[in-house]
C-alpha cells in the first residue's frame, strides 16, 4: 500500500474504534490534500453530530490515539475540528524506492474480471468521420486501465454490416463489375452515396437491392461472397485508421452485427418463452417497466418489425446474452454517445428480466458528448460536410509536424516524422479524454497543441525534458534505494507519484478517463517546481544528485505509463 491517502484509512478506522467504539468505524475519513498539510481529515465534524460532542474534542481523542508513527509525523487540529496530517519523509522515501523497483504501485485488482467492452463501431461501406472519435478513444483508453489492473479485456468492435443496405450496396457492386468497382470501393463514401442515390432514384435497382437482402439474410453463397469483399474493404481501411491512431483494435476484436444474425431468432423464441414478449400493433415488443412515452404509455423495445425482420433492439438483446453466457463477461462496457442513453437502459433492463444478465453481471453505459466546432456546433468542414476522421488526423500530424521542425531543427527528418506523429495524435486524443465525456466540448487546434497548460504536448514535454537531463549530465539512473526525500518540493512531488495507482483504480471503477489525464497534469506541474528548486545535477552533493536523479526517473516514468494507459506515446526528445 503506497498511497498514503490510502493508508491512512486504515489508521483512522482504528482511532476511532479505540476512542469510540467498533461501531462508529462505518464512518469513512473524508481525506484530500490541503495547503497547510499534506492532507485534511473532515472527520471529527460527522463523528461529533452522531456522539453529540463538539467536533474539537472528537478530533483531540482522534489525535491522541493516532500518535506519532513512522506515517503519521505530525497532526495538528485546525478550524471547528479538522485534523491536519504531515507524512513522514522516510515513509516516503522508502515507498517511493519501492514503487520505482516494481510496477510503479499498479497491482492487479483484489477481484479480477472479464470486461467486455464495445467500441468504435463504424460503419461497413461508410468511412469513419469525427463522430466515431470519442467512442473509439475513449474505449481504448478504457480498455488499457482495465487491463493494468489485471482484468481480461474483451474488446468488441459492433461493425455495422449487416442489415437493409447491404442489399442496394451489393446490388450497386455488381452493376459495376466486382473488378472495376473494387477501386471505388476504397472511396467508401461515394460507393455509399452512388449506391444510394441508385435506390432513390431507379424502382428497378431498387427492386434488385430487396430481392438481395433476401437472399443475404438467406445465406445464398454467391451473395454472401459479394458481401465478404464489402466487409473486407471496409475492414482493411478501418484497420488504417486504428493504426495511425495508435488504436489496439484488429481483426480478432471484430464483432459485427453480423455475428449475432444466426441468433436472432432464438431470441425471439426465448423471450416469448418466457412471457417477455408480446404482439403490439403488429411487432413483437418487451415493454420493460419504468419507461413511458410522452404520452405515458408504456414504451415498447420492438425486437421484430411487423414484416418479420429484426432490428437493433434484437441485436444488442443477443450480444448481452453471447457477452456473459460465451465470453464469460461478467462486466459490460458500452462506450456509445449520450443520445442512447435510454435506448441502453431499456437493453439493459430487458436483459435482466430475461435473465441473461444475471446478478453476477452488469452493463454499464459509458455516455459522451459531441465534438464541436468554434462555432459550438457539431464539427464539420468548411464545405459543411461532416469532418473525414483520417483528414483530421492528417492535419494534426502536419500541423504537428511544422512545430517541432521549429523548436528542434537540428532533428534528423526521420525522428521530427515520429515526433510529430507521437504530438499530434497525442494532442486530438488528449483533448478529448481530458474533458469530461459527458460534456461536449470545442475542438480547437491552437490549445490542444500547445505546449503549455493541460495538454497532451505539455506532458510529452515535460517526460523529454527529464530524459534530456540524463543526456545532459550523462548520468545512469540510480537505484530505488537512493531516494530521500527531504525538501518540501520534493515531498509534493512523493505524494503526486505515490497517487498513480489510486487514480489508476478510480478510472477503472467510474470509466472516467480525464481523472487520469488530470492526474498527469498534477505530476507535471509538480515536477516543474521540484526542478525549479531542488538543484539535479548540480545538487549540494552525490548522495542529493543521486536522489533527485531518481526521483526524476520515476516521475518520467509514471508519465509515460500515464499517457501509454490513454493510448499517448511519451518521446524521449522533443
Amino acid at each position: 500500500m503506497t498511497d498514503p491517502l490510502v493508508a491512512l484509512g486504515p489508521l483512522f478506522r482504528t482511532a476511532i474504534e479505540r476512542a469510540f467504539g467498533a461501531e462508529l468505524c462505518d464512518t469513512d475519513p473524508v481525506l484530500r490534500s490541503s495547503q497547510h498539510a499534506d492532507f485534511q481529515a473532515n472527520l471529527a465534524l460527522p463523528l461529533g453530530k452522531r456522539l453529540g460532542r463538539p467536533p474539537r474534542d472528537v478530533a483531540s481523542a482522534l489525535v491522541t490515539e493516532l500518535g506519532q508513527s513512522d506515517l503519521v509525523e505530525q497532526t495538528e487540529i485546525a478550524g471547528p475540528g479538522f485534523i491536519n496530517i504531515h507524512v513522514g519523509k522516510g515513509w516516503l522515501s522508502r515507498a517511493l524506492a519501492e514503487v520505482a523497483r516494481g510496477s510503479l504501485g499498479l497491482e492487479p485488482a483484489a477481484h479480477v474480471e472479464t470486461v467486455a467492452i464495445d467500441y468504435s463501431s463504424p460503419n461497413v461501406a461508410k468511412e469513419m468521420h469525427v463522430g466515431h472519435l470519442r467512442s473509439t478513444i475513449i474505449g481504448d483508453a478504457l480498455a488499457r486501465v482495465l487491463e493494468a489492473q489485471g482484468h481480461r479485456v474483451v474488446r468488441q468492435n459492433h461493425l455495422g454490416d449487416w442489415g437493409t443496405p447491404f442489399g442496394m450496396l451489393i446490388e450497386h457492386l455488381l452493376d459495376g463489375g466486382t473488378e472495376s468497382a473494387e477501386h471505388s470501393v476504397r472511396d467508401l463514401n461515394a460507393f455509399y452515396q452512388a449506391a444510394r442515390k441508385k435506390f432513390d432514384s431507379d424502382s428497378g435497382f431498387a427492386e434488385r437491392a430487396r430481392r438481395r437482402v433476401v437472399l443475404l439474410q438467406g445465406g445464398d453463397p454467391e451473395t454472401l461472397a459479394l458481401w465478404k469483399k464489402l466487409v473486407d474493404a471496409s475492414k482493411s481501411y478501418f484497420a488504417s485508421v486504428y493504426a495511425l491512431l495508435g488504436i489496439a483494435l484488429g481483426d480478432a476484436d471484430v464483432a459485427g452485427e453480423s455475428l449475432y444474425n444466426p441468433l436472432l431468432a432464438g431470441v425471439i423464441d426465448e423471450l416469448r418463452a418466457k412471457g417477455l414478449a408480446v404482439e403490439s400493433d403488429g411487432a413483437v415488443c418487451v415493454f420493460p417497466p419504468g419507461f413511458s412515452g410522452r404520452d405515458g404509455e408504456p414504451l415498447p423495445l420492438i425486437i421484430q418489425k411487423q414484416d418479420g425482420g429484426y432490428g437493433y433492439a434484437t441485436t444488442d438483446l443477443a450480444a448481452v446474452r453471447y457477452r456473459v453466457e460465451k465470453l464469460g463477461a461478467s462486466r459490460i462496457i458500452y462506450v456509445v454517445g449520450s443520445p442512447q442513453a435510454q435506448h441502453l437502459s431499456m437493453i439493459f433492463s430487458a436483459a435482466k428480466l430475461a435473465g441473461w444478465l444475471p446478478a453476477t453481471a452488469r452493463a454499464e453505459h459509458v455516455a459522451f458528448g459531441s465534438v464541436l466546432g468554434a462555432d459550438k456546433k457539431m464539427l464539420k468542414t468548411r464545405a459543411g460536410e461532416t469532418t473525414r476522421l483520417i483528414d483530421l488526423l492528417d492535419e494534426a500530424v502536419s500541423r504537428a509536424r511544422a512545430i517541432v521542425a521549429a523548436k528542434n531543427p537540428s532533428l534528423d527528418a526521420v525522428e521530427q516524422e515520429a515526433i510529430a506523429r507521437a504530438v499530434g495524435i497525442g494532442a486530438v486524443k488528449y483533448a478529448d479524454l481530458s474533458s469530461d465525456r459527458i460534456k461536449d466540448y470545442v475542438f480547437d487546434w491552437d490549445r490542444m497543441l500547445a505546449f503549455e497548460g493541460n495538454t497532451a504536448p505539455y506532458l510529452q514535454y515535460a517526460h523529454a525534458r527529464i530524459r534530456s537531463i540524463f543526456r545532459k549530465g550523462e548520468a545512469a539512473v540510480p537505484p530505488p534505494s537512493a531516494i530521500v526525500v527531504t525538501e518540501p518540493a520534493e515531498k509534493a512531488l512523493a505524494l503526486r507519484l505515490l497517487a498513480f495507482p489510486t487514480v489508476v483504480g478510480d478510472v477503472a471503477t467510474t470509466l472516467h478517463p480525464h481523472k487520469l489525464c488530470g492526474y498527469l497534469f498534477e505530476l507535471a506541474t509538480a515536477f516543474s517546481a521540484f526542478y525549479e528548486s531542488c538543484p539535479v545535477l548540480k545538487a549540494g552533493t552525490p548522495a542529493e544528485r543521486e536522489s533527485r536523479l531518481a526521483l526524476c526517473d520515476l516521475t518520467a516514468r509514471v508519465i509515460e505509463r500515464g499517457l501509454g494507459l490513454l493510448g499517448i506515446e511519451a518521446p524521449e526528445r522533443m
